[in-house]
């Protein structure tokens, strides 16, 4: 396997622990640990892959669309750090060992504003960079759709994710008008799923269409 295609393949496993993720109490709060481990491994891999474009960060001049990137490289670090660390201190399981006491209460916050949050910002990372998974689509598929039929998926997974976005009340947890999250446990799990799935593409979208704009205005300077 060569490097861009190990590297699609860390960022794919990066998907999925995230979704199993935001299943907490539907997956275990031990699962939930152990994914969560695992997500660590993988970020400090996926930034060892990028290393490159890390230590670019102080070369070549900032456009819009560089600045946008950037900055949501850096959330996204800054949102896993957060959920990493409040979760070692709410761990029961894997970092019980820790013994970490009186600090519950304010962990419990930052790891729910930290992993939604960091889900949107993941999702619109993904949205920025989803050109060149397009590209690398292209280049293999034996047959391309057409526009219309792309951008009308889009659409609707858009349009999907933006109604269960507010049927999940994700804005609850990111504005932190709730500090509990909840379940419906009489939901089969795969619908959960498709839910959040939806969610992200709708951020995937607002990142590729927002990156394209960027991109255009560039091009027009």
């Amino acid at each position: 396997m060569n490097k861009p295609a190990f590297k699609r393949a860390v960022d794919l496993l990066m998907t999925a622990a995230l979704m199993a993720l935001m299943g907490y109490s539907l997956v275990g709060e031990a699962a939930h640990e152990w994914i969560g481990a695992g997500m660590l491994l993988l970020s400090i891999l996926h930034h060892g892959l990028n290393w490159s474009w890390i230590r670019g960060l102080k070369r070549g001049r900032y456009t819009a669309f560089r600045v946008l990137q950037t900055l949501l490289a850096a959330l996204v670090l800054l949102t896993m750090l957060g959920a990493m660390a409040s979760g070692a201190v709410l761990s029961r399981h894997v970092f019980g060992w820790l013994s970490i006491s009186g600090a519950r209460g304010w962990a419990r916050v930052v790891h729910m504003l930290c992993a939604y949050w960091g889900f949107v910002f993941l999702s619109l990372h993904f949205g920025i960079h989803w050109g060149q998974v397009v590209a690398a689509v292209r280049r293999k598929a034996p047959l391309r759709l057409p526009v219309t039929v792309s951008r009308s998926a889009a659409i609707f997974i858009a349009a999907y994710g933006a109604a269960a976005l507010w049927r999940n009340r994700i804005a609850d947890y990111l504005f932190l008008r709730s500090h509990f999250v909840f379940f419906d446990f009489e939901r089969p799990l795969a619908l959960f799923f498709l839910d959040y799935l939806a969610i992200m593409g709708l951020f995937v979208c607002c990142g590729y269409y927002g990156g394209r704009i960027l991109t255009r205005r560039r091009a027009c300077d």
